[in-house]
């Protein structure tokens, strides 16, 4: 008996037949995809879905932390910025003044005066000064000249542009960091669809709440994929 059933077993890996002549067929294996349950699919999402949870945290995070040195380098710049407009604004003032004195003894004629005040003009002002001699004094004053600039505008000018810029930066990094924060309430929602779907209730309320945190988990998934990182 035990050779007979040897010879059958043999017979049924081999392909043989039976004992009513009929052909022995191996044992269907199904697919691996069958082989996962709603259970199986849930604990994979929760692991997942949990890992990416905080790595969105971790990024929202480090962008928060770029908001806040981008900021605080905008108010510096603009701080900054400020000390240099007070200097060419007390620049503007010394030469106004210097600028008073000579319309007036020019207007005395005293030409030993004017060249005396004429030899105290600021560089910046002198070269104006020169520029609206030059062009036969059609412009209302030195001042209106584009050659006058007096020390500290340039400086101004330029850090005002990089607190602008860094400012600027300083709300892209934040709306960065308000979207990983965003995910991860959507990645909260799919946790909570993934865990209910392992409670004992119909089979079919079950395959709707996996399905739902698949497809929330993909959409997140989709959404990670177009945002910038920051290490």
């Amino acid at each position: 008996m035990a050779i007979e059933n040897e010879a059958q077993e043999t017979g049924a890996t081999r392909g043989g037949t039976d004992d009513t002549g009929e052909p022995i067929r191996p044992p269907h294996r199904r697919p691996w995809w069958a082989l996962l349950t709603i259970d199986t699919v849930a604990v994979i999402i929760l692991s997942t879905v949990a890992v990416l949870t905080a790595w969105c945290g971790f990024q929202s995070s480090k962008w928060g932390g770029e908001m806040s040195i981008a900021f605080s380098q905008a108010s510096s710049a603009r701080v900054t910025a400020s000390d240099y407009a007070s200097q060419a604004r007390d620049a503007r003032s010394n030469d106004q003044g210097i600028w008073e004195q000579w319309v007036l003894a020019d207007a005395r004629n005293d030409t030993q005066l004017v060249a005396y005040i004429e030899q105290r003009f600021s560089p910046e002002f002198a070269l104006a000064f020169d520029a609206w001699n030059d062009n036969g004094r059609v412009d209302r004053g030195p001042f209106v000249r584009p050659e006058y600039v007096p020390p500290g505008t340039v400086e101004s000018q330029r850090l005002n542009d990089r607190a602008d810029d860094r400012f600027n930066a300083a709300l892209t990094e934040n709306a960065r960091g308000d979207n990983y924060s965003l995910l991860t309430v959507l990645f909260a929602l799919v946790l909570f669809l993934a865990a209910m779907s392992q409670r004992d209730i119909q089979r079919t309320g079950r395959f709707i709440l996996i399905g739902a945190a698949v497809a929330f988990a993909v959409l997140g998934l989709a959404l990670l994929a177009t945002f910038p990182i920051r290490i």
